[in-house]
């Protein structure tokens, strides 16, 4: 019995392909994004529009799927925590080998399987869009940041400052000068 759903967003029946290498079919859907699709600071929301154009050709070996994701991301920038929205595309490719064509090293390297002629998106978009995906992302490039010391957005306001701080040690001295005024 299969664990993966045939009406599953993601899962993608090949019977059609037949097992005839050079066999191909081409497949433009739009599905919800799955829970959890982005990194921490940045993320496709759940349930949102993922639009998919995919390509599944039959090989020797089992089914290769080429093609791309779009989708909007949102987050926060990671400098000053503005609010980010910004379309995404990944393109992505990955073959999944028929049952009878894995071997027993294929569950060590992490191999896509076929599970009776299904195919199971998920991991394959995930992996692509958190690969592709910055490590901290900014609203702009040359994002300031806030300010250490108030929390104040810098981008906001460029001339913001705090007067120096005294260290202590010298506290003293700043008395002496302050009574000459």
């Amino acid at each position: 019995m299969s664990s993966l759903d045939p009406r599953a967003p993601l899962v993608l029946d090949t019977r059609e392909l037949g097992r005839r290498p050079g066999s191909q079919r081409e497949v433009t859907l739009t599905v919800p994004a799955p829970a959890d699709l982005g990194i921490e600071v940045l993320r496709v929301p759940e349930g949102s529009p993922v639009a998919l154009d995919l390509r599944l050709e039959a090989v020797m070996e089992g089914v290769l799927v080429t093609g791309s994701a779009q989708a909007v991301l949102q987050g926060e920038c990671a400098r000053c925590l503005e609010p980010i929205s910004d379309e995404f595309e990944v393109r992505f490719q990955e073959l999944f080998v028929y049952e009878e064509h894995q071997t027993p090293h294929d569950e060590d390297d992490e191999v896509s399987t076929l599970e009776k002629d299904l195919l199971d998106l998920e991991p394959l978009l995930r992996d692509a869009v958190v690969l592709a995906l910055p490590f901290q992302p900014l609203c702009m490039d040359d994002c300031p940041g806030l300010c250490p010391e108030c929390g104040a957005r810098l981008a906001d306001d460029p001339d913001h400052a705090h007067e120096a701080a005294i260290d202590p040690r010298w506290a003293g001295l700043a008395e002496l000068t302050n009574e000459d005024d």
